[in-house]
């Protein structure tokens, strides 16, 4: 594996680790050092390619399926990611979500409630199990939030409500695990390409790259990197805090 063993010793859990930002993710912490169990619901063939590239590069790593909006699957997937790498866990990555678009105007309770539990309650849930870390001698967990934690977009209310609530969510979690010595934070990225974006959403896409102060599209690997940085020992008294990777995009003025 390439990379400077920032994680050398590590063991990582990735959920949603079968989308474009997921598998970014696992492979920067496996090229890291880490051992990684890669989370998948149904893109299973997705992660299982991810988790072959990472072993035939040198790494470990595994895949295990859940659905992140039963509580108790959560509480078994970190223990199952545990148990898988020698009875240790010492880096979570929560960043499976959803980002359907709904006027606010139509939207029924139950579309709220399908992203608010994705997004917000599996979140609760893995980070309640991971406190299993304090007997470990502590570790670090990370929220993939959003950019959407602050500054809104229309059609997602509830996207935006749970990416601001999964930020709050990861500063009380770090005054309550500091002294197990886990630290807790958040990662917001701007908009990442993934393939047929552009097609998709041409107008979206060059306003991004305008409003970018580096003039790209995020990737992946960006996010990736974050999270890193944020598992490694050069974080190590970094908690509660929000890491924005969004090319300088929202440090552009709105007037």
């Amino acid at each position: 594996m390439s990379g400077r063993g920032l994680l050398h010793g590590q063991v990582a859990l990735v959920t949603g680790a079968g989308g474009g930002i997921g598998r970014g993710i696992a492979r920067r912490l496996a090229e890291e050092g880490a051992a990684v169990a890669l989370h998948c619901r149904t893109s299973v063939a997705s992660a299982q390619e991810t988790a072959v590239a990472i072993r035939e590069a040198g790494g470990r790593a595994v895949v295990l399926r859940a659905d992140l909006t039963d509580e108790d699957a959560c509480h078994r997937l970190v223990a199952e990611a545990a148990e898988r790498f020698g009875g240790r866990l010492t880096a979570l990555v929560n960043n499976a979500g959803v980002q359907p678009v709904q006027e606010l105007a139509g939207m029924t309770a139950a579309e709220w409630r399908a992203v608010v539990d994705t997004n917000l309650t599996a979140v609760f849930a893995c980070t309640q199990a991971a406190a299993l870390m304090r007997d470990q001698g502590g570790g670090s967990v990370t929220h993939i939030a959003s950019v959407e934690a602050r500054f809104p977009a229309p059609g997602h209310a509830h996207y935006g409500a749970s990416k601001a609530a999964v930020v709050m969510h990861a500063r009380t979690a770090a005054l309550e695990y500091g002294p197990w010595g886990v630290r807790v934070n958040t990662v917001s990225p701007g908009l990442i390409d993934r393939e047929g974006l552009e097609d998709a959403w041409p107008e979206g896409v060059r306003r991004w790259r305008e409003a970018s102060a580096v003039g790209r599209l995020g990737r992946p690997e960006d996010v990736g990197d974050a999270c890193v940085f944020l598992a490694s020992p050069l974080a190590s008294w970094v908690t509660g805090h929000d890491l924005v990777v969004d090319g300088g995009a929202t440090s552009r003025p709105t007037w």
